[in-house]
């Protein structure tokens, strides 16, 4: 005899597997139909099933302004740019670099003709973001837009925040620039560890007094067995000349700040590039300063400051203000850490310097002198 609660049962299960069927191929349908709308905020790197229609939201184009103090091309300032836009990568950014050229230009005159364009062209353009380098930038441009709508971040500032009003202002942050001048002496007694009177050398640049007066004197401390005999800021390039041939008998060592701004006969500044072929040709002493490019045109050594590393911590701060939605005012003022340890061999070998085997080891050699 027929088993009919055992056939009952098996057509209520046939009804429900064709009904789940049907529900499974309508709900392909649809989504095969449907387009996907995709949000600005969810990873649009997901996978995305094919045949289906993605609509995605344009990213934003931004608008920067970078200030920048000196010149291009300049390894100081064209690293800075870099690491600025390493930073940035994967950002719709359009930069407008505008060049003060204050090495070569530092009379008034210019620099009142030139911030006003700048200040002209940030007005009309409201960008997005300003990227300064350097104390020029801030002095005459961005002390101008402290706690206006225009976020801006520094690099390379030597001077004191406050300086330039950036203390507890509303749309300010950025990178102090603080030279490693204990290390780099370690370094130079390591080569020549006989040194015991340095001279430090400057030009009227206005960022170096700061440097002096707060990065230098305050760690002569550290270097016992080391004594500054002089600091000496110099206006004009005879005075240089005169000063760098007098130390020849009278100290161990120079070491030097700015080099830009000796004035020739005719008022006008000497390019850094003369001034260290003069002093190659006519200093017998080991020299060091706080700058890669220094180096890379002679000079003895360094620990250098790395202008990467200043461009690419501003980007971060950049990134975070134009993606994130922060505030300058919640990313604290910083300086950077990391320094580059240089030597140049052309000049060790011209004053007889043999640098060891572990020193070596240690530092990034130049062994040419980029000087044209």
């Amino acid at each position: 005899m027929p088993d009919f609660k055992k056939n009952t049962l098996w057509r209520q299960i046939s009804v429900v597997v064709i009904a789940a069927m049907v529900i499974a191929v309508g709900t392909y349908l649809s989504f095969k139909l449907e387009p996907l709308k995709v949000s600005a905020e969810p990873d649009l790197h997901r996978n995305v099933p094919s045949g289906q229609i993605v609509t995605a939201i344009p990213a934003k184009q931004y608008k920067i302004i970078h200030v920048m103090s000196y010149h291009s091309p300049w390894e100081w300032t064209d690293s800075q740019l870099d690491g600025f836009k390493a930073a940035l990568k994967g950002l719709d950014v359009q930069y407008n670099v505008m060049q003060m050229d204050s090495k070569r230009r530092s009379n008034e005159d210019w620099m009142q003709e030139i911030s006003k364009e700048i200040r002209k062209t940030i007005d009309a353009s409201k960008p997005d973001l300003i990227f300064a380098s350097d104390d020029t930038a801030q002095q005459y441009v961005t002390k101008y837009y402290v706690n206006s709508s225009i976020p801006i971040v520094f690099s390379a500032v030597n001077a004191s925040p406050d300086k330039y009003g950036f203390d507890g202002s509303k749309n300010v942050t950025g990178v102090l620039e603080r030279i490693h001048y204990v290390q780099t002496l370690h370094l130079l007694k390591k080569l020549v560890p006989t040194i015991r009177k340095i001279a430090i050398i400057s030009d009227t640049g206005k960022m170096w007094t700061p440097v002096i007066e707060e990065e230098i004197k305050p760690k002569q401390g550290s270097l016992p067995d080391i004594e500054v005999v002089s600091y000496d800021v110099i206006a004009t390039f005879d005075e240089f000349k005169q000063k760098v041939l007098a130390y020849q008998s009278q100290v161990d060592a120079l070491g030097f700040l700015g080099v830009f701004e000796f004035k020739d006969e005719a008022g006008k500044n000497v390019p850094m590039e003369d001034v260290l072929k003069w002093l190659q040709a006519n200093s017998k002493l080991p020299d060091f300063s706080f700058w890669e490019d220094r180096v890379l045109k002679g000079t003895l050594c360094a620990i250098a400051v790395s202008g990467y590393e200043q461009g690419y911590q501003a980007g971060v701060f950049a990134r975070r203000i134009l993606v994130d939605g922060k505030s300058p005012s919640e990313l604290d003022i910083i300086s950077t850490e990391r320094g580059v340890p240089l030597i140049n061999l052309v000049t060790a070998k011209r004053l007889n310097i043999e640098p060891t085997g572990d020193v070596l080891k240690t530092v990034k050699v130049i062994n040419s002198i980029a000087l044209e």
